[in-house]
């Protein structure tokens, strides 16, 4: 019966049970402190590489608790999200794939350069992964910039480590 229902199409899509995490990841990129007080762009590069530094953050988490399949889902709601943003932007259909391949290739380069800095709580080892893969404004210390985005994303990792599996896929009172 299972495999009657994914061919017709009547299973539940098993990433619906993971969206609330997702909606929580693109939340805390908003953060407006993230803009104002640490000085990341407020430019679409700069979203975008807070989404990804973010939703590192959040993999990591979520592979500690051996949860590999809501990992892979997470990173299926970000390719679902980009593409219905590049659709926006007026992307072409043959283009959106080597986009979209070109977007899984930096999320993977960036949680491999996040990872080991997160699960070993290393502030200067992340601050330097920070410094080159998120845009600031012109007018930024970079140096500095860094530093309060490793900060905020070491803090994050943090309170999601406090946080049960169940209380992780549900997003409750993810901050």
């Amino acid at each position: 019966m299972s495999f009657l229902s994914r061919l017709l199409g009547t299973a539940p899509d098993p990433r619906e049970t993971i969206r609330p995490l997702w909606h929580r990841v693109v939340e805390l990129a908003r953060e407006p402190s993230f803009y104002s007080t640490c000085g990341v762009a407020d430019t679409v590069g700069g979203r975008f590489d807070l989404i990804t530094a973010v939703l590192c953050t959040m993999m990591v988490r979520v592979e500690a608790s051996e949860m590999r399949a809501e990992s892979a889902l997470l990173a299926e709601l970000f390719v679902e999200d980009m593409d219905g943003q590049l659709r926006e932007f007026g992307v072409n259909d043959v283009v959106v794939g080597k986009r979209i391949g070109k977007l899984m290739s930096v999320l993977g380069g960036r949680l491999g350069a996040y990872r080991s800095a997160l699960v070993n709580k290393d502030a200067d080892k992340l601050t330097e992964a920070v410094k080159r893969n998120v845009t600031f404004t012109e007018d930024a210390n970079e140096d500095e910039a860094a530093a309060c985005v490793s900060g905020k994303l070491l803090q994050l990792s943090e309170r999601l480590a406090g946080r049960s599996d169940e209380e992780l896929i549900k997003a409750s009172g993810i901050w």
